[in-house]
Formats: structure tokens, sequence, C-alpha cells
């Protein structure tokens, strides 16, 4: 179970894909639209089961998954952690009404959720993503954001269920 703990833990110390991206130095804390990190802090993962798959370099942690780093806490039914040597993750993969949470940065919601984790792009997919913040609320049936540059990107794509447009309300502050 350590073994596995600490290949999660990778999943922010990765190297970046160039230096033009690459994320603060460990330790730092970066804000981001799904929360604050710091490559520092624990990354604690519950679930009801775990399993490893040595030959595949994959390891799965089901029933009631919740992770937590920081602020930014993640609930699905079932996360899969694939590696490209046995250590260093490549892809993070929720299953199974992902939602992902921070109470400064407010809530994500999908079917399914990936972590590209060479790239620091988080993508939420489903019939209807939904980005809840404060007051504001954007939906499609896909959200990409991109955790060293916090460039969010919405589509609606018809094949996935949706109608092909995506959708935002936002409240103004102050003012009468």
């Amino acid at each position: 179970m350590k073994r596995a703990a600490l290949f999660f833990a990778m999943l922010y110390a990765a190297a970046p894909a160039s230096a033009a991206d690459a994320p603060p130095t460990s330790g730092a804390k970066t804000n981001s639209l799904l929360g604050q990190r710091n490559t520092n802090q624990p990354i604690d993962v519950h679930a009801d089961k775990f399993s490893a798959d040595l030959n595949a370099k994959t390891f799965t942690y089901s029933g009631n998954v919740i992770v937590i780093q920081g602020d930014i806490r993640m609930h699905a039914a079932d996360v899969k952690v694939n590696t490209a040597d046995g250590n260093a993750p490549t892809t993070i993969v929720a299953t199974g009404g992902v939602v992902v949470d921070s109470p400064g940065s407010g809530t994500a919601t999908g079917d399914a959720g990936t972590y590209d984790v060479p790239n620091h792009l988080v993508t939420l997919t489903g019939r209807k993503v939904v980005l809840v913040h404060n007051k504001d609320i954007s939906s499609g049936t896909k959200l990409t954001v991109n955790l060293v540059t916090n460039v969010a990107t919405f589509v609606s794509d018809k094949s996935q269920g949706g109608n092909g447009r995506v959708q935002g309300t936002f409240t103004p502050t102050g003012g009468n």
C-alpha cells in the first residue's frame, strides 16, 4: 500500500513538458481553477479496495475513492493510476461520479476525469460537466484545465450528449 501511495504522490513531482510551463519549485503553492496545490503536501487516498497489476504497471483504487492534497478533494467510484515504468504516473483516470472540490475555487463534476501528468492537464467528461464557483455556473460535455497556465476550456459535443453549445451563468458582485 505504501508503494501505491508513493506512485500517486509522484503525480505532482513529474517533470514538466517544457521549461516554459514548468510549475513552481517544489514546496511552492500555486493557485489553479481546481484549487491550491503544494507539491510538498502529502496526498491521502482512501478507498474500499486497492489492487496492483505489476505486469500492466497499473494501480487501482475502487469503492468510494477520496483523494486529498491541500484544499483539493476528489471523489470517484474508481481511480486507476497508469505508469510508464512502474514508478512515475503518466495518467490517472477517475470514473463514476467524479467530483473535484476546493473551498477557494469551487466544484467541478463529471462522469469521468483524467489527469495527464506530464502535461499537467485535468479533463472532466460526461453528458453534463459542471463547474460551479460561488454563484457562477458553466457547463458542457468536456472541461480541460491546465494546472500550470490556469487556462480552462469547455466544449459541448453533440456526440457526447451535449447540444453543441456551452452554457454559463455569471452573477455580478457589488452594486444593486
